[in-house]
């Protein structure tokens, strides 16, 4: 996920006949939330990098590998960017990538969880610097992972767990 002091504004509720200010930044530094998820397990591994690029997809990869609980195998549903797609990866053998069609980000619960962190812990804000963006980053994924049932109830898909019990 791209995040940028150049973020957009959401929705917010406001007393009628109000019009609550929202900031807005005009800067364009950005920085990449790469995370990956499992909702069967309400976890999550992720880092904030200044790039996204293969070597950043690398470093995701050998960030989630350790994540995955012995003896499973990890599937990583992926869009199709470059760095999702080059044969320069080196993905650890308990990882499996799985390229969605294109323009199909529904099929994705990650898309999700972006979607989740941008309204609540991303937008409407003007960050300080730089460095002030990616602790936001940081922050907000670490908030996610914290909060027990949070990755759980926005990414399970009924049609992904038929016939793994309730």
């Amino acid at each position: 996920m791209r995040v940028g002091q150049k973020n957009g504004l959401v929705y917010q509720w406001a007393k009628k006949g109000t019009r609550p200010r929202q900031p807005k930044d005009q800067r364009y530094a950005n920085a990449y939330l790469f995370g990956a998820i499992c909702p069967a397990r309400d976890a999550g591994s992720g880092i904030v990098l200044p790039l996204a690029n293969t070597e950043a997809m690398q470093l995701h990869l050998d960030a989630i590998s350790p994540a995955v609980t012995a003896g499973a195998h990890a599937l990583l549903i992926l869009d199709r960017a470059g760095w999702h797609t080059t044969r320069k990866l080196n993905v650890p053998g308990n990882i499996s990538l799985l390229h969605l069609p294109s323009a199909s980000p529904e099929l994705n619960p990650t898309e999700n969880i972006w979607q989740y962190l941008r309204q609540t812990y991303l937008s409407n804000r003007v960050f300080r610097d730089h460095d002030g963006l990616l602790d936001a980053a940081s922050s907000a994924w670490n908030k996610l992972t914290a909060e027990p049932g949070r990755i759980a109830s926005i990414a399970t898909r009924s049609w992904t767990a038929i016939g793994q019990g309730p």
